[in-house]
């Protein structure tokens, strides 16, 4: 069967309810018969996109990267006797963060003019040479400034040790020098 093409024909648009040529009428996407100037597009938040779950893992993870413990820079005079005879040494390191048992190395400044990459002795004093403090080993150490009597006070910024062949001539003096270092036992990049 044959349809007409409309061309006096009227039509009701489905929005406003008015009257116009057939001609000019358009279909929404709700199937509303509306006029072309009324005509009204699909809103884009109709038509979400369907989505996934979260991703879980990422491509080619690695992981974290653990950082080399480098020397650390210690004041000037951080080593300390703390009576004659004795071979207990207090060392001076602002919010050392070291706990007890930690092997500790120090090291005198760098060697400016041989070496770049040797490190020479702290200085010695009160009886106990800098070769000592400096044992290739490194020292274990306990947490706390030690005092003659035994009592262990401060346990954020001192921490103390047993030289091993040296002992205190007097007690109660600093030593070791400028651009002294604490470190692990074996410096590597």
């Amino acid at each position: 069967m044959a349809q007409a093409r409309g061309k006096y024909a009227k039509a009701i648009s489905d929005r406003s309810g008015m009257e116009f040529p057939y001609r000019e009428m358009v279909k929404e996407w709700n199937g509303h018969l509306v006029h072309q100037s009324e005509f009204e597009a699909k809103h884009p938040q109709l038509q979400l996109r369907s989505r996934s779950g979260d991703a879980q893992s990422l491509f080619d993870a690695r992981p974290a990267r653990e950082e080399n413990e480098v020397a650390r820079i210690l004041g000037p005079d951080p080593f300390e006797t703390i009576a004659a005879s004795s071979g207990i040494i207090n060392v001076f390191e602002k919010s050392h963060g070291r706990s007890t048992s930690d092997t500790v190395r120090f090291r005198g400044p760098i060697y400016t003019t041989s070496d770049p990459d040797a490190f020479q002795n702290p200085v010695g004093f009160d009886g106990v040479t800098g070769a000592n403090l400096a044992k290739a080993a490194g020292y274990s150490i306990t947490v706390g400034k030690k005092d003659s009597s035994g009592n262990i006070t401060n346990t954020e910024n001192f921490y103390h040790f047993t030289v091993d062949t040296n002992t205190a001539t007097t007690g109660g003096i600093s030593g070791g020098g400028n651009s002294c270092s604490a470190g692990p036992a074996t410096l590597t990049a």
